[in-house]
């Protein structure tokens, strides 16, 4: 485990094949690890055939679960749908805007090529922004799209604040913010640049 862990510090990869049994450790705490950085497709490839194990891969953020013993056909087919899937949703995960240049995948934002720190929630609503940018995004919405377990139970006023400190990071004068703009009594708007 800790081999891998060192493997995956060092490159990118574009799909994990894990076992459940490993030799120091287990597939489930690395794919929680992994987890917590990358949204790179995992298939479990393992001889735990129980459904509970099954279940707590997928739960854990597997993509696919594949048992022991396996038709080779059947495995690159699977990682062929994991792979497509993932150029798809790779085109909205680089995006370079102006002096942005924003990487969804490795969590690294800049502007003007100075590095920025944005937290994971800071981080889901500007995403969910420069993918719509130039459509109004209505409160509700971005509420669901970025607290998406706990929608029910936010406060609209976590919004305004994530905004807020989002425009802190990003904006030239945040008083007068010229990319995250506010549609009054609707919502915000990631301001498309003519010249983009």
């Amino acid at each position: 485990m800790r081999e891998a862990e060192n493997h995956l510090s060092e490159a990118a990869f574009d799909l994990i094949l894990l076992d459940v049994n490993l030799p120091d450790g287990s597939g489930f705490d690395l794919c929680k690890k992994i987890r917590q950085h990358s949204s790179v497709p995992i298939v479990f490839l393992t001889a735990n055939d129980m459904e509970i194990d099954e279940v707590t891969g997928l739960e854990l953020g597997g993509d696919d679960y594949v048992t022991k013993p396996f038709s080779l056909m059947v495995l690159r087919a699977r990682v062929s749908v994991l792979l497509r899937r993932g150029k798809k949703e790779n085109k909205d995960e680089k995006i370079n805007l102006g002096n942005f240049y924003f990487d969804f995948s490795s969590m690294r934002f800049y502007k003007n090529d100075m590095k920025i720190e944005l937290s994971k929630t800071e981080q889901k609503l500007l995403k969910t922004l420069v993918v719509n940018r130039g459509n109004v995004m209505e409160r509700s919405t971005l509420i669901d799209k970025v607290w998406t377990d706990d929608a029910n139970f936010v406060d609209e006023n976590a919004l305004s604040v994530t905004i807020k400190r989002l425009r802190n990071k990003l904006e030239d004068n945040p008083v007068k913010p010229q990319y995250i703009q506010t549609v009054y009594g609707i919502g915000y708007i990631w301001m498309v640049d003519k010249n983009e």
